[in-house]
């Protein structure tokens, strides 16, 4: 399990746009890492608009922002297009990265006890250790919360 303030758990994984993204190529910016359950559904679609609409602001923050699901790569292309997303989109299929973050585990849906993706976000700072956890993100005002804990980096 991830720690703030420890080293972030390294990764490299697929993206939309054919590339891998590693974290550690990102050292020396600030990465906001938030993990989705799917392309297209209803929540996940208003947290990725929320990002896009905040990357000015994220850039001036010297951050980057990567979202990350198990869904295809097809999958990812078609979600980005369909919402002009400005920002990578990575595919975990065997939840590995998602399980080194906290993002994988129990949820509970109408009573219903199911394993699945835990919308989630975790800051890491230039320096390659954690230095924000956002567990159980709740999507309205999310972004703004992100935005105000960069700020105080």
């Amino acid at each position: 399990m991830i720690e703030e303030g420890k080293r972030a758990p390294a990764f490299t994984l697929e993206s939309d746009s054919g590339d891998k993204v590693s974290l550690s190529k990102l050292k020396g910016k600030n990465v906001v890492v938030y993990f989705y359950p799917r392309d297209n559904t209803p929540g996940c679609t208003v947290e990725a608009q929320d990002f896009n609409k905040a990357l000015k602001k994220l850039e001036k923050l010297d951050a980057v922002v990567l979202g990350i699901s198990k869904d295809s790569i097809a999958s990812h292309c078609k979600f980005r297009d369909k919402y002009g997303l400005k920002f990578p989109l990575l595919s975990d299929p065997d939840g590995g990265v998602l399980e080194k973050y906290g993002a994988w585990g129990e949820k509970k849906l109408y009573g219903k006890t199911s394993m699945g993706i835990i919308r989630s976000t975790v800051i890491v700072g230039a320096d390659g250790k954690v230095k924000k956890i956002f567990p159980k993100v709740r999507v309205k005002g999310h972004v703004d919360a992100v935005l105000e804990a960069l700020a105080e980096l």
